[in-house]
């Protein structure tokens, strides 16, 4: 039986800063995701208003709510990844409450419970656990590259994105079910914190590795993989996108994991890094495509992220792309990533 849970977003269920409740809403082997506590969308399917799916989670306007709907819920997630990692608004306030009521919290951000000395003792004293999901690893349990990636003798496929918040990990995360339901033996590494959430079994966080030990905890996820499991292929999730400013990365996967193969995701209607315009403009997918060609990897799909585009735009840019690269070029949410299995199973 899998821990009964609640998801906290506090009033920003609806904006990129909800990723990870967005993924755990689509779905989740770890937990059994039983309501989301937001008053702003209070009194709606969270499936529903995510895209279009109605999932059975409801949402609830207070977690006093949510615990008389949910009585038997065992844990409260921070379903939020906020800049900078830190907590927004009253929600410090909501998980005290959690705790009250022995709740036990999970937290993917930077801004760790059990270093707050009155979340500890709050905790110890109702009997119940902060996990905070992005504390980094004791020195003696990290890991530095060693060459042994060479060893790993199926494809490896990256899915990286033009920019933050693109749908990386959900784009994996679909790539893997729909090699599995076509019979072959998938892996997916996780590189955050909803990967882990979400049930990954192989994988590290990327943002709270030291720097000289990103590469070896990459290769030693993957590794551990295909000694484990030996799989017809492994994706890799991506985390912010080759030339983002505020925190550039891609070439890891591509020179420490080995990964041959990529899978781009871009968001044709967004301008800007994060929305930015201080941050500079997105370049073109082309230019991004022939940084990777120099590193001796090949963008084998372009998947895109349609946020802001109506259902005839979404379609008329596949097209477009398709034209325009000569690739395979996926509407993942509309019509799924089906069409790339062939091709890996090659």
């Amino acid at each position: 039986m899998k821990p009964k849970a609640l998801i906290l977003t506090n009033g920003i269920l609806l904006t990129p800063n909800a990723k990870t409740a967005h993924g755990l809403i689509r779905g989740t082997d770890r937990f059994d995701i039983a309501g989301v506590v937001d008053p702003e969308c209070a009194g709606q399917d969270a499936g529903t208003l995510l895209d279009g799916q109605h999932r059975h989670i409801p949402v609830i306007d207070t977690l006093e709510n949510a615990l008389l709907a949910v009585p038997d819920a065992s844990h409260l997630i921070v379903g939020v990844a906020t800049v900078g990692g830190v907590f927004p608004g009253n929600m410090l306030e909501v998980i005290e409450t959690g705790i009250r009521h022995r709740l036990s919290i999970v937290n993917g951000l930077h801004d760790y419970l059990s270093d707050r000395p009155n979340m500890a003792e709050l905790a110890s004293e109702y009997g119940v656990s902060l996990i905070d999901i992005r504390k980094p690893k004791k020195r003696e349990d990290l890991h530095f590259w060693t060459g042994e990636i060479y060893q790993v003798k199926c494809p490896i496929v990256a899915v990286l994105g033009m920019d933050c918040a693109m749908g990386k990990r959900t784009t994996a995360r679909m790539l893997k079910q729909a090699c599995e339901a076509a019979g072959m033996k998938a892996q997916m590494i996780y590189t955050g914190q909803t990967g882990w959430l979400q049930g990954g079994e192989y994988g590290f966080i990327f943002d709270s590795t030291l720097n000289d030990f990103v590469s070896g905890e990459l290769e030693h996820a993957i590794v551990s993989c295909w000694n484990d499991t030996q799989p017809d292929v492994i994706f890799l999730e991506g985390q912010s996108a080759l030339r983002n400013p505020s925190g550039p990365c891609g070439l890891e996967f591509l020179i420490s994991g080995n990964a041959r193969n990529v899978v781009l995701l871009h968001a044709p209607k967004r301008k800007y890094y994060d929305h930015d315009p201080h941050w500079g403009e997105i370049p073109s997918v082309e230019s991004e495509i022939g940084i990777y060609q120099k590193f001796g990897a090949q963008v084998i799909a372009l998947a895109l992220h349609t946020e802001d585009c109506t259902a005839e735009e979404a379609y008329d840019f596949q097209k477009a792309y398709q034209q325009q690269l000569g690739i395979p070029v996926l509407l993942p949410l509309q019509e799924g990533v089906g069409e790339l299995v062939e091709a890996f199973r090659r």
